[in-house]
């Protein structure tokens, strides 16, 4: 989904095009559920599949490592295989999101498709610990996988993690990165 939002917004600027953000988001949402997220680049939270957005007020910069094994998973057979599909709705979102906040949220949530996707490619168990061995605040599964990510105090702690996780597993793609802040947020990482 993120690749088909940076390739909408390649076209939109090669091609000049007088699109506004809506007429993209909808476009983009004919690409995937959650194409329109990844257009947007800010802190939102998704609702539904993916399409219902809402901004998040006050998010500050965090530390993140990305892991991918290199095992494809197939998005429609981790639907497919959800052992329910009618969980409870998620807690919300603290008010302000900082590291601590932000982790202590994670760990009363959960991704409906890690179970399903843990069973078709073990290799996700093993990213998941290797960022945890990395000293990941809190590690989970993205969306339907394979990639993971840990949640770093900062910036450069989730590149020295990044680095370990890297020289340990030099086949996998690793990459330290930070989260996006809300615009007027604190907490540059």
């Amino acid at each position: 989904s993120s690749d088909a939002a940076t390739v909408l917004r390649g076209l939109v600027e090669t091609w000049a095009l007088d699109i506004d953000g809506a007429e993209l988001a909808r476009i983009g949402l004919s690409l995937g559920a959650d194409v329109p997220m990844c257009l947007a680049a800010r802190p939102l939270v998704a609702r539904g599949i993916g399409d219902e957005l809402s901004m998040v007020p006050d998010f500050s910069t965090l530390g993140l490592v990305l892991v991918n094994p290199g095992t494809p998973v197939s998005t429609a057979e981790v639907f497919a295989a959800l052992a329910h599909r009618d969980n409870a709705a998620l807690p919300p979102l603290p008010r302000s999101i900082d590291f601590h906040s932000l982790r202590n949220w994670l760990e009363i949530t959960r991704n409906d498709l890690e179970p399903a996707a843990l069973a078709m490619q073990p290799a996700i168990g093993r990213a998941l610990s290797w960022l945890n061995k990395a000293g990941s605040g809190f590690s989970r599964m993205s969306g339907s996988g394979a990639t993971c990510f840990g949640l770093f105090e900062t910036g450069n702690v989730a590149k020295r993690a990044a680095a370990e996780i890297r020289g340990r597993q030099p086949d996998w793609f690793v990459a330290a990165t930070r989260s996006i802040a809300s615009e007027g947020a604190d907490g540059q990482n």
